[in-house]
C-alpha cells in the first residue's frame, strides 16, 4: 500500500472529517467575521494553544476563503493532503490533481505562527 497503511489512511480520513465539520459554520460567516479568524487565531497561539489545537477549525477558514476568492472549494482527499504536509511528511499528487490548493490549508495555518515556511510542488 505505499507509504501509508490502512489504520493512517483511516486517521487522515477522520481529521478532515472535523474540517469538514465546520463547513456550514464558516458559509455562514460575512467576509469580514471570516477574516477576523486570523488574528482570532493569533490570539489563540499567543495564549498558549498549538497549531494542532487550531488545525480543524483553520483549515475550515482556508477551505472557505479559498471557495470566495478564487471559486475553488477543497475536496476531501486534498484535505487529507494538506494534513499530511501540516505533519511533516510528502503528499504525492498527479498533475490535475489540486497541489496548489492542496497546500493552502496547511500553509495558512502554519503561517499564524508567524515562522517562515517554504513550499516546493
Amino acid at each position: 500500500m505505499g507509504f501509508f497503511d490502512r489504520r493512517l489512511i483511516k486517521k487522515y480520513q477522520r481529521e478532515a472529517e472535523k474540517v469538514i465539520a465546520y463547513e456550514s459554520e464558516m458559509a455562514a460567516l460575512s467576509n469580514e467575521e471570516l477574516q477576523a479568524k486570523t488574528p482570532y487565531f493569533r490570539d489563540l497561539l499567543a495564549k498558549g494553544a498549538t497549531l494542532d489545537d487550531i488545525k480543524y477549525e483553520a483549515f475550515a477558514v482556508a477551505r472557505e476563503a479559498a471557495k470566495r476568492c478564487i471559486g475553488e472549494f477543497p475536496y476531501k482527499v486534498q484535505i487529507i493532503g494538506s494534513l499530511v504536509l501540516h505533519n511533516g511528511d510528502v503528499a504525492e499528487m498527479k498533475t490535475g490533481e489540486g497541489k496548489t490548493l492542496t497546500c493552502t490549508m496547511a500553509v495558512y495555518l502554519n503561517a499564524l505562527s508567524g515562522k517562515g515556511l517554504h513550499v516546493i510542488t
